[in-house]
This record gives C-alpha cells, sequence and structure tokens, in this order.
C-alpha cells in the first residue's frame, strides 16, 4: 500500500497559482474580482497576505504576529480578526502578486 502523499511534496503543488478574490474582506488592497498569485509556503512572518488553513477552513488574510500574539486580520474593518491561540492552523500559500484590470502589483517580504 502506498503511502498517501502530503499536497506541497510533489513538485506541481510547488508552482505559482492564481485564484480570484470573492468578496470585499481584503479591500481596498485586494477588492473583489481581482486575481492574486500565490506561492505555496508552509511559513509566513509578519505583514504577509497569506492563504491559511484554519480548522479545515481557508481563510485569505494578512498574517500579524506582535505582542499580542497571532492572528489573521481582514483590511476590510467590518470583518472580525481570527486570533489563531488554541486553534490549528497552518499557513498553505503567500501572496506574490495582485491583478487588477491589467494592472499588477508584485509583493516581496
Amino acid at each position: 500500500m502506498e503511502e498517501p502523499q502530503d499536497s506541497l511534496s510533489n513538485c506541481s503543488a510547488r508552482e505559482p497559482f492564481a485564484l480570484q478574490v470573492l468578496g470585499d474582506s481584503m479591500e481596498p488592497e485586494f477588492p473583489d474580482g481581482c486575481i492574486i498569485v500565490l506561492d505555496p509556503s508552509d511559513q509566513c512572518i509578519h505583514g504577509m497576505y497569506i492563504m491559511a488553513m484554519v480548522e479545515g477552513v481557508r481563510w485569505f488574510r494578512q498574517y500579524i504576529r506582535d505582542e499580542e500574539g497571532e492572528r489573521l486580520v481582514a483590511l476590510n474593518d467590518l470583518y472580525p480578526e481570527i486570533p489563531l491561540q488554541d486553534l490549528e492552523w497552518k499557513p498553505e500559500a503567500i501572496a506574490i502578486q495582485r491583478n487588477i484590470k491589467r494592472e499588477v502589483k508584485q509583493y516581496s517580504y
């Protein structure tokens, strides 16, 4: 019987991929309908825009780590922060590019 492979262990799973942002939770930086390019990563640092799996749910948020602890923050103040203490979570990818109507912005951390 073969061992199941970690989704990030094969070559194609390590390639950058694009997703469309749905909703306004990350506005104004990432408006509804914009395209983001994500680079798979299981590590993140303060201030990065990341896709993370938290308790079985994927979120695209800004990762914040400071004296208050670790949390995921929506840029739109209408959405609550997600405190990560005592939760099962892991980063899956970091945003490296945003495309809005052919205008491209690169992110380097």
